[in-house]
């Protein structure tokens, strides 16, 4: 039976749309097709494992005492759940507790969040992490037509939204406080604004100050590196110590002979850490927080043995690799914080050591993560003895973020 409307063949124009949207889909699978060959051909000189074809191959000043403050609440925390003698799953409650300290330091923001272990931040951060390495290993998705129709696009909108929500209430919140005008001026006396004072006081050449989304983007990138990051290199250096305690008692000595009779650690403090100092370059070297990089080509780049990368590629470091290279580093393996003294820094090439990456593309938070994480393995040591649960030891996964998947255990015995 023939359906019509207004003279027109329905089914015929049916039959039609359903032939134009399989010609599209044909011609993308085309063009997919006709690239990942072009990117097959040029890595072919390249030594890497074989991989199924749906994979893709390459791809400040710190405010000390806010710190100090936001770090002990954490710490009184772990206080509480030692009790029963259990060991403790670490990597949460210290995520939780970089959250709280970067909430404080770049955006004056009290978010008390270390009280909610199911912050939805902290769950959505984890799922992000999750989906961004999916979406690179499946190589249909590097496509966005294809993953945004896909459910795992769906799910990463649907997350990403949750992440900006809890990103746009910080910002409306600092906006509503600065609609007063005498708190406006109490921000712009203050001698170091935080980075969200910044960014709402910033105008150009015209007196136009940063868009609802340039804002947002600004803060999404500092919240998420500046508490996940240092979340992972927190708790590995913790780890790293436990494993290893000849190391955690000098460090311990170290800041207790540096704090002497005060309890109260300062900012001077922080460059007399040397050991300590040592002790978290050399678990950055085994376990950096960001394992890898990429960058995009913008002209092609020829090797000195004559192997070609073309224009347009991702190129792929890993910097787990780099660290963990026995042709750089003798006893790759071994946790040896002494590869880091004066004389032995000396002699090294400058990219042998990648934690925050390098050239102009480097992290910007750097310093404050070198920083953060003194002051919470101090605090950390001066309050605790830690020793690893060996019946739950971490088991690495490398996605954009150096994690366990299994958590980070360990005994913590209270000594003062």
């Amino acid at each position: 039976m023939k359906l019509s409307w207004l003279g027109v063949d329905v089914s015929r124009v049916l039959h039609l749309a359903a032939v134009f949207c399989l010609t599209c889909v044909l011609l993308k699978a085309i063009q997919l097709y006709h690239r990942r060959r072009e990117l097959l051909r040029a890595l072919a000189d390249f030594p890497g494992h074989p991989t199924h074809w749906l994979f893709g191959h390459v791809h400040e000043i710190p405010r000390i005492t806010s710190a100090i403050n936001t770090l002990s609440r954490g710490l009184d925390k772990w206080e509480q759940l030692i009790t029963d003698g259990e060991p403790v799953e670490l990597f949460e409650h210290v995520s939780l507790m970089t959250l709280d300290n970067i909430m404080k330091c770049a955006f004056s923001c009290h978010s008390n969040c270390q009280t909610n272990r199911k912050n939805t931040y902290i769950q959505a951060v984890y799922s992000l992490c999750l989906m961004v390495h999916q979406r690179l290993r499946i190589f249909p998705y590097h496509n966005d037509i294809i993953y945004w129709l896909s459910p795992h696009g769906y799910q990463f909108r649907k997350v990403c939204q949750l992440a900006h929500d809890h990103t746009d209430k910080v910002i409306q919140e600092r906006k509503e406080s600065l609609k007063d005008e005498q708190e406006f001026e109490k921000i712009q006396k203050k001698r170091h604004l935080d980075f969200l004072d910044i960014l709402l006081c910033a105008k150009d050449e015209n007196g136009a100050g940063l868009s609802d989304e340039d804002l947002r983007a600004e803060v999404d990138t500092f919240m998420f590196e500046g508490h996940d990051t240092t979340a992972s290199g927190i708790s590995w250096l913790l780890y790293c110590l436990a494993s290893h305690p000849e190391h955690q008692a000098r460090c311990r000595e170290e800041i207790q002979g540096i704090l002497g009779h005060r309890e109260t650690l300062q900012w001077e403090d922080l460059g007399k850490m040397t050991y300590s100092t040592m002790c978290i370059r050399e678990s950055l070297r085994l376990y950096p927080p960001v394992p890898g990089v990429s960058r995009q080509l913008s002209k092609p780049i020829t090797f000195p043995d004559g192997r070609t990368l073309p224009e347009g590629s991702i190129a792929a470091i890993s910097i787990y690799l780099i660290h963990r290279n026995p042709a750089v580093w003798k006893d790759p393996l071994v946790f040896d914080p002494l590869r880091f003294s004066p004389e032995n820094i000396s002699g090294r090439h400058s990219h042998a050591f990648l934690p925050f990456s390098a050239g102009m593309r480097n992290c910007i938070g750097q310093q404050f993560a070198m920083n953060e994480m003194k002051v919470a393995l101090a605090l950390t040591l001066l309050r605790f003895e830690l020793s690893p649960d060996p019946s739950k030891p971490p088991c690495k996964i490398p996605q954009i973020i150096l994690r366990s998947k299994n958590g980070i255990h360990l005994y913590l015995k209270k000594i003062r």
